[in-house]
Formats: C-alpha cells, sequence, structure tokens
C-alpha cells in the first residue's frame, strides 16, 4: 500500500510542478531534444506511476483480501487496539472499491487515448493515400505537388509516408528555400514526429483537465518543429531556412494530424534561426533540462525506495 501512496504522490508533484517549471526552460527554444526529453519524461512518468500504482493496489487486495487483519496491523499499528472484529470487512470493501475505481479510470483513459489515436492513424493514412491520387511528381522534388491555391507544405504518415507540397508554395519558394522546407519535413518523418505527438494529443484529449497533458501536447508540438528547424538549418543553413518560413508564413492551416512548415510558432522558431544563445546560457539551461529528466525518471525509483523502508504510511514499520 505505501507503494501505491508514493507513486500517486510522485504523480500529483509532477503534474503539479512539472508544466511551469518546464514552460520556463523550454519557452526559448534552446535544445529542444533535450525539452521534448524532459516534456516526455514527465508525461510517461505519471502514466506509468499511475499504472504501477493500480498493480500494486491489484496486488495489495489479493494479498489482504484472505488476512485483513495482518494488512490492518501494517498500516494502522498505532490504531490496533481500536479495530473492531468488524474493521477487516470494511477494509477489505474500502480496499477493493479504491482498486476498482482506480483500474475503471485507468482503463477509460487508456482506451479513449487508443481510439483517438488509431482514428488519427486512419484520417492520416487516407490523407496520404488520396495526395498521391490526385497529386502529381516532378522531378527532382522528392514531394507530392497538390494544385491548389494555399501556399502549404506539409507531412502526413501513411503506408508510405508523403510530404505534400501545393503548387501555389511552389511557385512562393525558390530552389534553394523548397529544399530547406522539404528537408525539414523529412526530418519530421524520420524522428517519428507526427506518431508521437499523435499518441500526445490522444492522451491530452483523453483526460483534457491534466495540465501536464494539455499543455505538454502543445509544447512538444512547438519544440518538434524546432527540432525539425535545426535538422533542415544544418543542411541548407538558418537564412535559407528562414526565407522558406517567411514565404509559407499566414497561409492556410494544414489538414488535422499533419505537420506542417509553418503551423506552429513561426515567430518565435524565425527568432531563433536569427539569433543564437550565448554559449553559458545554453549549458546552463542544458544542464537544467538534463538534472530535471534524470529527477523525474528517477521519481518512481525513489518512491519504491521510500515505501521499501517504511517510511510513509504502510510499511511494517511505517508508524
Amino acid at each position: 500500500m505505501s507503494i501505491t501512496v508514493c507513486l500517486l504522490l510522485y504523480s500529483g508533484v509532477v503534474a503539479v510542478l512539472g508544466p511551469p517549471v518546464l514552460s520556463r526552460l523550454t519557452q526559448g527554444g534552446i535544445a529542444p531534444r533535450l525539452g521534448v526529453t524532459a516534456w516526455l519524461a514527465a508525461i510517461g512518468g505519471v502514466v506509468c506511476a499511475w499504472a504501477i500504482a493500480v498493480v500494486v493496489l491489484l496486488v495489495d487486495l489479493g494479498r489482504a483480501w484472505n488476512r485483513p487483519a495482518g494488512w490492518v496491523i501494517d498500516c494502522f499499528a498505532g490504531l490496533r487496539d481500536l479495530v473492531s472484529g468488524r474493521a477487516g470487512l470494511a477494509l477489505q470493501t474500502a480496499l477493493l472499491m479504491l482498486s476498482v475505481l482506480g483500474v475503471a479510470a485507468f482503463s477509460i483513459a487508456a482506451w479513449q487515448t487508443g481510439r483517438g489515436v488509431l482514428r488519427m492513424r486512419a484520417r492520416t493514412h487516407a490523407h496520404a493515400r488520396m495526395a498521391r491520387i490526385i497529386g502529381h511528381r516532378v522531378p527532382g522534388i522528392d514531394a507530392v505537388i497538390v494544385e491548389a491555391p494555399e501556399r502549404v507544405a506539409y507531412c502526413v504518415t501513411g503506408r508510405p509516408s508523403a510530404i505534400v507540397v501545393t503548387s501555389a508554395a511552389l511557385d512562393a519558394l525558390d530552389e534553394h528555400q523548397l529544399g530547406a522546407v522539404l528537408a525539414h519535413e523529412r526530418a519530421h518523418l524520420t524522428g517519428r514526429h507526427p506518431q508521437l505527438l499523435a499518441l500526445i494529443r490522444g492522451l491530452a484529449a483523453a483526460l483534457p483537465r491534466m495540465t501536464l497533458f494539455r499543455l505538454g501536447a502543445t509544447e512538444i508540438a512547438r519544440l518538434l518543429e524546432m527540432c525539425a528547424d535545426d535538422a533542415a538549418a544544418r543542411t541548407h543553413g538558418s537564412a535559407t531556412l528562414l526565407g522558406g518560413l517567411l514565404a509559407l508564413s499566414g497561409a492556410h492551416p494544414v489538414p488535422s494530424g499533419t505537420l506542417g512548415a509553418t503551423s506552429v510558432d513561426v515567430l518565435t522558431r524565425a527568432g531563433r534561426l536569427t539569433s543564437h544563445p550565448r554559449p553559458l546560457h545554453h549549458l546552463r539551461v542544458s544542464a537544467l533540462l538534463t538534472a530535471s529528466t534524470a529527477l523525474i525518471a528517477l521519481g518512481p525509483v525513489i518512491a519504491g525506495l521510500l515505501a521499501a523502508a517504511g517510511m510513509v504510511m504502510c510499511g511494517p514499520m511505517g508508524i
């Protein structure tokens, strides 16, 4: 029981303190890969803590069901003299209800998340298939060209995945800018960014009141765009990529489930491409993000050690 309490306490601390701390560390877009890792560690840590807590609660239920008195003594040793003969049944019932509620809540959230991800997967696969049907290829351009008046370039997952560029975008970009924009979209597909975002957004949709998930989905999307910017800038130059982004900025929104070059926070990304942080500031933010990720990842281990040491509630020597 104590490990369950520790895990739930850990998840509560991360869910409350994680969003403001991580938002502040990642708002400038310094070390976006580390920023994505930190957000994923926080979200994954909370979800894993919930899952482990539910499993441990069920195990505790099985162990305590046939010996409620022993469970009472372990958890409430200081009140052992006040436990009546009916306390075992009452505790059995309470533990059973808590277990059922925990399993039900976790199962519903998992089912809603999975359903959302599968729906988005079907939608994007259909979109990629349709784009290949109605679009055409141009020699030397690794993308599907779709005739449309909107200046849009985006990638969409499918079998196979596709990079879609409208004819208007093709006209607005010069050769070098087009190469930079395509490199940006290829970085998304290579890094499996669409699949990652689909999972995080599905989780946020299943639990919309969880600030960690809701804000995390927004911040991860922004940071992944910066990761793709960095990948494109390394091969085509920051100025060329910036020119391509500005040529496409203010265009029509990209379809749902796709990742467009100008769909997220273009102004901040443009600032990143034109200025570079001081080395000491970059090192400081990177160190803080690394430390935050390590602390979040070690949280469940620390919770388990605290429970094993009997430092909270229900260890054999917990009182």
